[in-house]
């Protein structure tokens, strides 16, 4: 079955039922209004360390302490992890063993090793790259194209003080550095050869990334304001195109309309109807982040600290083998 307007409204008829596991920031602002927008799914239960957080965000769906309790509570197909990513692995470990398919906010884990293991898991996990459903990312791509020869820079700065996350312990290049890393390879179609690592603090992280067809400089930040943007040029430096946003009038508007909807909910609707379709077995043209696209994102972060250890020298990115 091709998805289509038809097999949209049948979806929307007996939607996906989804579990949120976490109801941090990216819940609030993010997935709950998300699933308002979003066909073919329903948010079904949450779960939290704090169950009242998630009765005060979503007060008609059922709230739980634990993964455990919310898939011992019945009545979901499938999970989302948005929990702290020191628990990924653990809490997509529970969605395995119950059977059910599984949507994994980024990063995969705390490194390479907890995103082989979540490789090992059956059903194998999704892994939340929201930003491949972008329709202005995705109109770049497009742009991009078959270009044989391209540069590209990506950036992605935020105030961790003013998103105020309620648990947040990854460093600048581990909370951002996933989505950067995954979108250079989605944007240019091609693999991550090798890594020289610039700068590397905790609050800051800047690196090259040889690609197969590419170069690609990436900066994220978590101390400065938000701003979001992708530059892309072919052979000669000829412009392909421009993604951006955030920036200081984007932030001004912010505060004076503070209830505006958050740019996040168009893509992670979007992802949350894929993985209506996924869960269903549906084809579509769009398909969700594999975790083997998660265990490739963690192996170029990995050898981004080895190049900073060694004061950064270039290194090859030699990626784990995944059946």
């Amino acid at each position: 079955m091709i998805v289509n307007a038809q097999t949209d409204t049948v979806l929307a008829k007996t939607p996906v039922r989804i579990g949120l596991v976490g109801c941090g920031r990216l819940a609030e602002f993010g997935y709950i209004p998300a699933f308002r927008r979003a066909a073919g799914v329903t948010l079904a239960g949450l779960a939290d360390v704090n169950p009242t957080r998630c009765s005060d965000l979503a007060p008609q769906v059922p709230a739980y302490k634990t993964v455990q309790n919310l898939i011992e509570g019945g009545g979901v197909d499938a999970i989302i992890v948005s929990t702290p990513t020191r628990y990924h692995l653990a809490d997509a470990t529970a969605a395995a063993q119950a059977k059910l398919p599984a949507l994994v906010e980024k990063p995969p884990g705390i490194d390479v090793r907890e995103a082989e293991a979540l490789a090992r898991l059956l059903p194998r996990p999704w892994i939340a790259f929201n930003r491949r459903f972008d329709p202005d990312l995705a109109r770049l791509q497009r742009q991009i194209g078959s270009e044989e020869t391209l540069t590209v820079h990506l950036e992605l700065h935020y105030r961790r003080n003013a998103w105020n996350p309620i648990d947040m312990q990854d460093d600048a290049l581990l909370d951002l550095g996933p989505h950067l890393v995954d979108l250079a390879r989605w944007l240019t179609a091609c693999e991550v050869t090798s890594v020289q690592t610039r700068t590397l603090k905790p609050d800051y992280a800047e690196f090259e990334l040889e690609l197969e067809r590419a170069r690609a400089t990436i900066t994220c930040c978590c101390n400065r304001p938000y701003r979001e943007r992708v530059d892309a040029w072919g052979m000669d430096g000829r412009p392909l195109g421009t993604y951006k946003r955030g920036g200081i009038v984007a932030g001004v508007v912010g505060k004076l309309l503070p209830r505006r909807e958050n740019p996040l909910v168009q893509s992670l609707a979007r992802q949350l109807e894929l993985l209506s379709y996924a869960v269903r077995g549906v084809p579509s043209t769009q398909q969700l982040a594999s975790v083997g696209d998660g265990v490739k994102a963690m192996t170029i972060l990995e050898a981004v600290r080895r190049s900073a250890r060694s004061g950064g020298s270039k290194h090859l990115v030699i990626y784990p083998h995944i059946d």
